[in-house]
C-alpha cells in the first residue's frame, strides 16, 4: 500500500504557493505534473472553503440583524438596540381572556373588624429565612416548580423597590439612586419598597445611564421586584398566554376557575395560582445579560436557589395593613437573594412584552410597592 510523506507534502505545498520548483518525493514515483495537479486541487479547495465561510457569516449576520443592531454609545461602548421586528406582535385575533378583570365580589376590603382579623393571608411578607407569620391558615403552598404542577406564566410586571423583605439582602439598610424615584415620589405616582444592599454608588456599572428603548422610566442602580403570575387557568401554550392586567390571564379558563368554588374538586386557588418573585438591581454591564426574563425567574447558580414559599394574596399600593386583597390564598415563591441584572435584560423583556398579542403597555414601567405586610396578616406556613 502506497504511503505518503505528510511532512514532505506540507513543505511541498508551501514551496508551490511561493512559486518554487518542487521535486518529487523520493520513492513516490511523483512527477512535476502530479504535483501541479495536487496543488491545483488544494487551491480550489481553499477557494471553496473561503466562499462557504463568507456565506455562513452572511447568514449569521442577517439573523442577528433581525433581532438587534449593535451600536456604540458616546463613550465608545457597544450597546444593543432592538429593531422594529423584535417588537412586532402576531396577527390580531380573538382574545378569550380580555375583559375578565375586574371580577365581581373581589373588591378590596378592611382587614380588621373591631381589631379582629377578617382577611385571609396577605403578601408581600417578610421572607427572611426562619420567619413565620401569625395568621393561621390551612392553605399549603406549592413547593415544586410551577411548571411541574401544570401552571404557566401569564404575565410579567415589576415594582419599584422590593415589596418583600429579606434581611441583609433587600431591607431598610438598602440604598440606590434617587433621580427617577424622587421625581415619581414627588409626583405622588409610585411608592418605593425596600432596596438591595448590593448597590455601590462608586462603581460605574450602578450609575452609568442606559439608553432605554422599550421599558419606561427605568433607572440603572435601582431595585425592582419582578413578579411572574402563574396559573392553571391560563391559556398556556397559545398566543393568548400573556395578558395585562394579569388577572385576565390568571382567570381565563372558566372551567378551572369554577373548580375553585367546588368543595369536591381538589383544585384550589393556592394549588392553581402562584407567583414567582425575584429582586434585582439593574446594572449597565452586559456580563449580567439574561435574554428570556419574560418566561420566568432566573434559575441558574444562586438564582432561584434560596426560596421562600408561602401563601398570600395579590399586592400593589391599593392594599396595605388596613385594606386587604380578596384574591387570597395563592402561592408565593420568592427568591431571598438580591441579584444583579443588566439594563439590556429588562429592555429585551419589554420588547418581548410589546410582541405579545395582548396589549401589555400598562406593565412596561414599575408599579408601586405595597407596604410590608404586618405579622398579623402574614400566613404561618412559610417554608
Amino acid at each position: 500500500m502506497e504511503q505518503y510523506d505528510y511532512a514532505r507534502f506540507k513543505k511541498t505545498a508551501g514551496d508551490a504557493e511561493q512559486g518554487k520548483s518542487v521535486a518529487p518525493a523520493k520513492g513516490a514515483g511523483s512527477t512535476s505534473g502530479d504535483a501541479a495537479i495536487t496543488m491545483s486541487a488544494v487551491n480550489s479547495l481553499k477557494v471553496a472553503l473561503a466562499v462557504l465561510t463568507l456565506c455562513v457569516l452572511g447568514l449569521l449576520i442577517d439573523t442577528v440583524y433581525l433581532a438587534v443592531t449593535l451600536e456604540k454609545d458616546t463613550d465608545g461602548d457597544v450597546v444593543f438596540v432592538e429593531n422594529s421586528l423584535a417588537t412586532r406582535a402576531p396577527p390580531v385575533g380573538n382574545n378569550p381572556c380580555e375583559g375578565i378583570y375586574p371580577i365581581p365580589g373581589f373588591d378590596n376590603f378592611e382587614c380588621f373588624q373591631e381589631d379582629i382579623v377578617v382577611a385571609m393571608e396577605q403578601a408581600g411578607a417578610n421572607v427572611t429565612k426562619g420567619y413565620n407569620g401569625d395568621l393561621e391558615t390551612d392553605a399549603v403552598p406549592i413547593t415544586n416548580p410551577y411548571y411541574q404542577e401544570g401552571l404557566c406564566p401569564v404575565n410579567v410586571h415589576w415594582h419599584l423597590g422590593a415589596e418583600h423583605y429579606s434581611l441583609g439582602e433587600y431591607d431598610e439598610t438598602g440604598a440606590g439612586p434617587s433621580d427617577v424615584n424622587e421625581r415619581r415620589r414627588l409626583a405622588g405616582e409610585t411608592r418605593e419598597g425596600f432596596q438591595c444592599t448590593s448597590y455601590d454608588g462608586t462603581n460605574p456599572i450602578f450609575t452609568k445611564p442606559y439608553n432605554w428603548q422599550h421599558c419606561i422610566e427605568m433607572e440603572v442602580g435601582q431595585t425592582y421586584e419582578v413578579h411572574w403570575p402563574h396559573s392553571r387557568a391560563g391559556k398556556c401554550g397559545t398566543l393568548n398566554q400573556y395578558q395585562t392586567p394579569f388577572y385576565d390571564g390568571v382567570f381565563c379558563e372558566a372551567e378551572v376557575v369554577g373548580a375553585f368554588f367546588d368543595e369536591l374538586d381538589p383544585r384550589t386557588t393556592y394549588n392553581s395560582i402562584g407567583v414567582q418573585a425575584q429582586v434585582f438591581v439593574i446594572v449597565n454591564d452586559e456580563r449580567f445579560y439574561y435574554p428570556d426574563l419574560i418566561r420566568g425567574m432566573i434559575v441558574d447558580g444562586e438564582h432561584g436557589m434560596d426560596m421562600a414559599k408561602y401563601t398570600g394574596s395579590t399586592t400593589g399600593t391599593s392594599r396595605n395593613n388596613e385594606i386587604c386583597s380578596a384574591y387570597s390564598p395563592i402561592t408565593w415563591q420568592v427568591d431571598r437573594k438580591c441579584h444583579l441584572v443588566s439594563a439590556s435584560s429588562f429592555d429585551k423583556m419589554c420588547a418581548d412584552m410589546k410582541a405579545q398579542r395582548d396589549d401589555m403597555s400598562d406593565d412596561l414601567y414599575a408599579h408601586g410597592s405595597r407596604e410590608l405586610v404586618d405579622d398579623a396578616l402574614a400566613a404561618n406556613n412559610h417554608q
